[in-house]
């Protein structure tokens, strides 16, 4: 449980169609990850159709990323302010119309631009869903509705490839871009039946806030991005991540001092300063960086170094899949049976690092049978904990913080997501490149062109190796941070203190 007192919602499970609610953020938490995971395998048919390649190519899908992970603390906080639901319902409204304008592009800019905007509104349909759970359960059912959600999420990001492979292949990539705007507009839809939920005491726009924040990670992210494609010492690398730390230094200087004026900040920097918190908020970050690399490259490396087909390397993943979408409930259902929260979000960790340290026996042409153990070992450390982050970490915050603690939650994994992809891709070509003498050679080996099969052996077994170790020392942090350093939770028991006004339902 928590290593600090944190302050509760009264019960609400009876209020606001808390079903209905569960129903609608469960549809969201569906689709959106489909789209994201699912986008990739269109891109060579949207790169033939509109004959676009590169970067422009790439930035379908890096730029839905982007301005999901960017306006995401900006969204919950506008959520605490404007309320939930009409966040939610203004997010849905900009993925659904996003995304059909995508399914209508003509040109690979415009679908660039299109696929920006559906980014900015999945950044509002999945933080203010959290939020929303998130003041109308409370307890053993908070932690219950965000197993679901978990669950829900790994579902999408496993099937999201496979079921936009199908579409792409029978009704082509316009279609595949249609079906999830149908399924945008039927989000929008349903957050006309829900109850509203914001702070009880209202309060300003943080636009100095919301604006460095927003082009700081931006920037940053861009940068990010931009490494591995055009050289860490570029122009075109080094201005951008300047200018983005530069704003992200502005922000926190914008939020102290908004905080010292007694204003609402788009980030309460205090979060960051709970250990707690922090401590839940590295464990979502570790969980992301200790799977993304291995779930997104290792099916190009089964079909670049032997006979392996598209499909069976699909099939291959559900070894790592399959525990994200069993494992959620046993992980709340231990949580509800009283074992400590953070002691299952370690042991997550340690699974994750053991995972990626057994993966290092990875050859060419290795088998399904041995892939087994270290892929379910890596499935089994996110899926025990991915259920658990959210629920933990939103009951220490204030009622009428939820919206900006789940956006920053929220912002943790999209940027994790994000970074851990180009990072992970990046030390996979630094490392490959001086073994075969070229960097266009290696590129196309990561590519999974083929040749060199022992080279990019040995560049997987050394990124796998700092991924093992990243996700060892994060785990001993965690335990840190998570650490219970009062009696507080015990006397409050007998003497419980009063309760902060909660978040107004109606």
């Amino acid at each position: 449980m928590p290593t600090e007192t944190a302050p509760q919602a009264p019960p609400a499970t009876r209020r606001g169609r808390p079903v209905l609610t569960l129903l609608v953020v469960l549809l969201g938490m569906l689709t959106l990850p489909m789209a994201m995971s699912g986008t990739t395998v269109a891109l060579p048919r949207i790169g033939s159709d509109l004959d676009a390649s590169g970067a422009a190519l790439q930035w379908v899908v890096v730029g839905y990323f982007l301005a999901a992970s960017s306006f995401m603390l900006v969204a919950g906080s506008l959520g605490d302010i404007f309320g939930r639901r009409r966040v939610l319902t203004v997010g849905a409204a900009l993925y659904a119309t996003g995304t059909l304008a995508s399914a209508f592009a003509h040109h690979i800019l415009f679908l660039d631009a299109a696929r920006l905007l559906s980014g900015i509104g999945a950044a509002g349909v999945m933080t203010s869903g959290g939020a929303l759970l998130a003041a109308t359960y409370t307890g053993a059912a908070r932690t219950k509705v965000f197993a679901s959600l978990g669950t829900t999420a790994g579902v999408g990001i496993a099937i999201g490839p496979t079921f936009s492979g199908w579409m792409v292949d029978g009704l082509g990539w316009r279609t595949t871009f249609l079906v999830f705007a149908a399924a945008g507009g039927a989000i929008l839809l349903g957050t006309r039946l829900l109850a509203e939920s914001r702070a009880d005491t209202p309060s300003r726009v943080d636009k100095a806030g919301a604006a460095t924040f927003i082009g700081g990670l931006s920037l940053t992210l861009f940068a990010i991005t931009q490494g591995s494609k055009s050289g860490w010492t570029s122009g075109g690398t080094l201005l951008p991540l300047a200018a983005g730390t530069a704003l992200l230094i502005t922000f926190v200087r914008v939020e102290k001092r908004l905080a010292a004026r007694g204003g609402a900040p788009v980030l309460d920097l205090s979060l960051a300063r709970r250990p707690a918190f922090l401590g839940w908020s590295l464990g979502s970050f570790g969980l992301g960086a200790g799977t993304t690399g291995a779930l997104v490259y290792l099916p190009t490396y089964l079909q670049g170094t032997g006979d392996t087909t598209a499909g069976d390397a699909g099939l291959i993943l559900l070894l790592m899949t399959v525990p994200v979408l069993a494992l959620p409930p046993l992980g709340a259902r231990l949580v509800n049976r009283g074992a400590p929260a953070r002691h299952l979000l370690v042991l997550s960790l340690l699974l994750i690092a053991a995972g990626n340290a057994w993966l290092t026996t990875l050859h060419p042409g290795i088998s399904a049978a041995a892939l087994a153990g270290p892929l379910l070992t890596i499935g089994a450390g996110q899926g025990l904990s991915v259920g658990i982050i959210d629920a933990q970490a939103l009951g220490m915050v204030a009622p009428a913080q939820v919206g900006m603690a789940s956006g920053f939650l929220n912002t943790v994994r999209g940027g994790t997501g994000a970074v851990i992809l180009t990072v992970f891709g990046a030390l996979l070509l630094g490392l490959l490149e001086p073994r075969v003498g070229s960097a266009e050679l290696a590129g196309r080996i990561t590519a999974g062109a083929g040749g060199h099969a022992e080279q990019f052996t040995e560049a997987w077994r050394i990124v796998l190796w700092s991924v093992a170790g990243l996700s060892t020392g994060l785990a001993l942090l965690v335990h840190a941070l998570l650490r219970p350093r009062t009696r507080t939770a015990k006397t409050t028991v007998t003497a419980p203190a009063p309760a902060p006004a909660p978040a107004r339902t109606h």
